[in-house]
């Protein structure tokens, strides 16, 4: 490609923190729920690359294809390819797109069109921008992109720290799931975690309905718990696993839960949503569980839900012999107040 900088690279990533970052240097922006992708540009070709370096444009034809079209050639950059729904960003509708299928690809992209939220520029022109500032390379990818037309949208920056704290509330009913903070002097450094994250982080009690051994540890080693909680019926769902256990906790784990076994494997998830189910994310991968007696509460630390499970594994906080497994349930978990996405968008 004729451009100052070459496919494929690495993009810069973030840390997690739990504090927002405060004093002089700092700029803040949402931190979009999407597939992270970098778009290059020469003016006769286009290249959406993904986070692992890989193409993603045969699963964002629609979006590619419009790209060529408000996008300024000699130009790379990077940013979040994300879906808009009438509730907000849909990640699902994202990773329905992964799908062999050029047919079903082509038929999603007509039904949920894609965006493109552009947040670092790393070439211009002719000029290779990495080794500039970061509040340099902001200022420019204004410069460059003007008013963007739809698909392309510029992601919103702030150096007010209590303007970035009122998105970290507001925007997250969007779908947003927190604040990204990047210092004004950062140079981009590719496959390095140059940024801060700031996400938001719940808790909830739930149901230990399973486990999965750790590894080829069958029978010396506990790898994740399998979390439960029941809906308005009484049924017990599978939301989610925490496997954030030390290696001499993953070993103590047998003896405690050895007196829940459940032989018949029915005493758990036996009626509603089980773990294992097989999908395309899932293939080749040893999806076999120990079924436990729904008698043991765990709470753990969520930071998003997507629909009725967790997105990402939990974090074990503490057992809770006080908690009655019944009152595990979905009532508890916090929601977020939808907020207008147009706010973001436009």
């Amino acid at each position: 490609m004729k451009l100052p900088v070459q496919p494929p690279i690495a993009p810069m990533l973030a840390q997690l923190s739990r504090a927002m970052p405060d004093g002089e240097g700092w700029l803040y922006e949402p931190k979009w729920d999407g597939f992270r992708a970098l778009v290059f540009w020469d003016g006769d070709e286009m290249l959406l690359q993904s986070r692992d370096r890989k193409p993603l444009g045969r699963y964002f034809p629609e979006l590619e294809a419009s790209l060529c079209e408000v996008m300024p050639p000699c130009t790379v950059l990077d940013g979040e390819i994300v879906i808009a729904g009438p509730d907000g960003l849909d990640f699902d509708a994202l990773l329905m797109r992964i799908h062999p299928a050029a047919s079903r690809v082509k038929m999603l992209a007509a039904q949920t069109p894609s965006s493109f939220v552009a947040f670092d520029l790393l070439a211009a022109d002719s000029e290779n921008l990495m080794e500039e500032p970061q509040e340099v390379r902001r200022q420019r990818l204004e410069q460059v992109l003007g008013k963007p037309r739809a698909p392309l949208y510029l992601t919103p920056m702030t150096r007010d720290r209590d303007e970035a704290l009122r998105w970290f509330e507001a925007f997250e009913g969007a779908g947003l799931d927190g604040v990204i903070a990047k210092r004004a002097a950062q140079r981009y450094r590719p496959d390095e975690r140059a940024m801060l994250k700031i996400k938001h982080q719940r808790t909830a009690e739930c149901v230990v309905g399973g486990f999965r051994w750790y590894k080829d540890a069958k029978g010396t080693a506990v790898g994740s718990l399998l979390l439960g909680l029941y809906d308005s019926d009484g049924v017990l769902h599978h939301v989610g696993h925490t496997s954030s256990f030390k290696q001499d906790e993953k070993k103590k784990l047998v003896s405690v839960l050895e007196p829940y076994r459940d032989e018949t494997g029915e005493a758990s998830f036996g009626h509603g949503r089980t773990p294992g189910t097989p999908s395309r994310w899932t293939q080749g991968k040893d999806l076999s569980w120990e079924s436990l007696r729904p008698e043991l509460v765990c709470e753990v630390a969520y930071d998003h839900l997507q629909g009725d499970r967790f997105r990402h594994a939990a974090t074990f906080l503490r057992w809770r012999p006080d908690k009655p497994p019944r009152e595990c349930n979905y009532d508890q978990l916090q929601v977020a107040v939808p907020y207008a996405l147009r706010e973001i968008f436009g």
